[in-house]
């Protein structure tokens, strides 16, 4: 196909890359849920597949998921639901939604990349806000840029990702509050948080607040969801394909939510897991962790590349920041795994650590010795010149006493 009828922006991007993980390797690069469906339930789910009605399209509205949803999840009857194949469905046509001429998205950096992606792709303005160097939210900064751009979207990943630092509830709220346009709060990782803005979603009435089923245990569904008030959602539900959610993903979600206590009890052993990865990696010199709500941990080291091709080299996949952002410098994002894989990658990073440790100390000693050398060599040239000016006085002063003498 002749790529002159295709747009020129579209044509310089690349594709967004999944990697191709060999089956031996502890995957730990994606915030996936390292726990399959419990063997319990598997009969039984098989059962409930084979009874789907994949000769029909889906019929979104007579599925029990958005009521299942709004029971485990606490969403008010007030706000209405809108399913997405997907968080990243949702992101594409929430922004469609403004997508008009000078309209601008805004959202802090570094973040999800896919905010910036689809405004670029609907020829939005994109306006990034960078965060603190602790990876928290700059408010002033944030507040300027909404008073200047005056932005139809933003998004707010809520904790955030790639850093997993959770913001200030009061500095979201402050956001919220300056907003003309639409809010976003992507709560991606919000059953690892300690707080949510789910129960707000709709009140002021351009709050939205997005989840998804793939970070709780079900990410091969693709099923993602928006929960916002009727004014906001019922426009966004105008755009959306009408067969977006295939039979076999909403019976399978509907199945998960019905056995939420399986899934619960894995983020509970996964969040404790979160914390003893964290307070591990803390005692290595020269590591920093950053804190974490999600099913992560952001880690800078003294060389990420190297730490990652090291953990790689093991069978080990891990996501490298470096380069991501100029704030990730040597940054690397852990996912979460089992007791026994985060072993492993603590394993991994401890002989890393110590290896540089020892590079470290090799390299004080070298220098070390480089100073004394050069401190000896001081030393002998001084005492030369001490030598060579006694000796010239010395010669100075018998000239002059012979002087001396003849004279007399």
């Amino acid at each position: 196909m002749p790529t002159s009828v295709i747009r020129p922006d579209i044509l310089a991007q690349t594709a967004y890359a999944v990697a191709d993980v060999p089956a031996d390797f502890i995957k730990l690069d994606a915030m996936e849920v390292p726990y399959p469906l419990p063997e319990n339930l598997r009969a039984e789910l098989a059962a409930e597949l084979a009874a789907a009605p994949i000769n029909r399209y889906p019929n979104i509205a007579a599925s029990p998921l958005p009521q299942l949803l709004r029971d485990t999840f606490a969403i008010s009857e007030g706000a209405q639901i809108v399913l997405g194949n997907g968080s990243d469905e949702i992101i594409q046509f929430i922004t469609l939604l403004v997508a008009q001429a000078n309209a601008s998205v805004l959202a802090v950096e570094p973040s999800f990349v896919m905010y910036r992606r689809n405004a670029e792709l609907f020829g939005l303005n994109y306006i990034g806000v960078p965060l603190n160097p602790d990876f928290t939210l700059n408010l002033e900064a944030t507040l300027h840029a909404i008073q200047q751009h005056k932005p139809a979207l933003i998004f707010l990943a809520y904790p955030n990702n790639p850093t997993g630092v959770p913001f200030s509830r009061e500095a979201v709220e402050a956001i919220i509050q300056a907003a003309t346009g639409i809010v976003v709060i992507d709560e991606a990782y919000g059953a690892f948080s300690h707080d949510s803005f789910i129960a707000q979603a709709g009140q002021p009435e351009n709050l939205v607040v997005m989840r998804t089923l793939s970070k709780i245990g079900f990410a091969g569904l693709r099923v993602g969801y928006a929960v916002g008030s009727p004014a906001v959602m019922g426009e966004l539900a105008k755009i959306m394909p009408p067969y977006n959610m295939n039979q076999l993903s909403l019976a399978a979600a509907a199945f998960a939510l019905r056995h939420a206590e399986a899934f619960m009890q894995n983020i509970e052993t996964l969040k404790n897991e979160r914390a003893r990865v964290a307070n591990a990696l803390a005692e290595l010199e020269d590591v920093t962790v950053f804190p974490s709500e999600a099913n992560f941990v952001t880690v800078r080291l003294p060389d990420a590349p190297l730490a990652f091709h090291t953990l790689k080299d093991n069978k080990i996949l891990v996501k490298n920041l470096h380069g991501a952002h100029p704030l990730l410098q040597n940054c690397l994002r852990l996912t979460i795994g089992t007791p026994e894989e985060n072993d492993q990658v603590l394993r991994v990073l401890a002989n890393v650590i110590a290896d540089h440790i020892r590079a470290k100390q090799s390299g004080f000693y070298a220098n070390a010795d480089a100073i004394a050398r050069l401190n000896a060599g001081m030393i002998k040239g001084v005492l030369l010149a001490v030598v060579l000016f006694s000796l010239m006085s010395i010669y100075l002063c018998s000239h002059y006493f012979s002087d001396l003498v003849v004279a007399i």
